[in-house]
């Protein structure tokens, strides 16, 4: 029996199938294991939080790219928070300020933050990759791979919890970002995954989620080798390169 002829998940097997998928969340990267042993020096935390900061500030034109395509308003009216929760609005600078002021708490200065002077160019490969395929995927695709949400809040809680033991130079406003997103990404993962147990009905297309959502934990994973690979083997790009 080919995989489309196979008897569709039930909507807890499938949901048991998505959160299954964390095992290859970045959490489990050795950059991100180091990170949480506190390992990391200050310029490897720096490292991290420049190039990082390139996927804060695409997340939100990837939303743009969705509500682009959504010919639902009712999605529209709950998705376009998510861009609000990252650009800002009158009552909440947003999240991607909140990253510019974690940046500063870790030593480095604005204008090396916002330039994208350190970005390395996998990590920014990989995001776009992941902006690309917001902007040319089926809406309930693009919506769906957001799912990597799921997993969000302990890797913010494992931060909250350690970096200040670890990393005790990291000004105490530098946190504001990971507590922002504990709930933020538990009010969003509500709505994906309605929105994904809700649409994706067979067993095709069931699969064709996992595999979704296996492209955006390859996205999140392949930022981390690019960082390991500058960072900790001390072999940026183009390393071997006489000028």
């Amino acid at each position: 029996m080919s995989n489309s002829e196979s008897k569709p998940w039930t909507r807890e097997e499938f949901e048991a199938q998505l959160r299954g998928m964390e095992r290859y969340y970045h959490i489990h990267h050795p950059y991100h294991t180091l990170m949480n042993e506190g390992k990391l020096t200050k310029e490897q935390i720096q490292g991290w939080v420049a190039n990082r900061y390139y996927y804060q500030v695409m997340i939100p034109i990837k939303d743009a790219n969705i509500l682009a395509n959504c010919p639902d308003r009712k999605t529209r009216a709950i998705w376009i928070q998510r861009i609000m929760d990252h650009d800002g609005h009158p009552n909440d600078p947003g999240g991607i300020e909140a990253w510019i002021r974690l940046g500063i708490a870790v030593g480095l200065t604005r204008d090396e933050i916002t330039s994208l002077q350190y970005v390395l160019p996998g990590v920014r490969f990989a995001v776009d990759a992941y902006v690309n395929f917001a902007r040319r995927a089926d809406w309930h695709e693009a919506a769906s791979s957001s799912l990597t949400e799921l997993f969000a809040p302990k890797i913010h809680q494992q931060r909250l919890d350690n970096w200040p033991t670890h990393y005790p130079w990291v000004e105490k406003e530098g946190y504001i970002y990971f507590r922002k997103r504990l709930s933020e990404a538990r009010r969003d993962v509500e709505h994906g995954l309605e929105l994904t147990l809700d649409w994706f009905k067979t067993r095709e297309q069931q699969e064709r989620m996992v595999e979704i959502l296996q492209f955006k934990l390859n996205v999140l994973w392949t930022m981390a080798d690019a960082m390991y690979m500058a960072y900790i083997n001390e072999m940026p790009p183009y390393f071997n390169v006489k000028p």
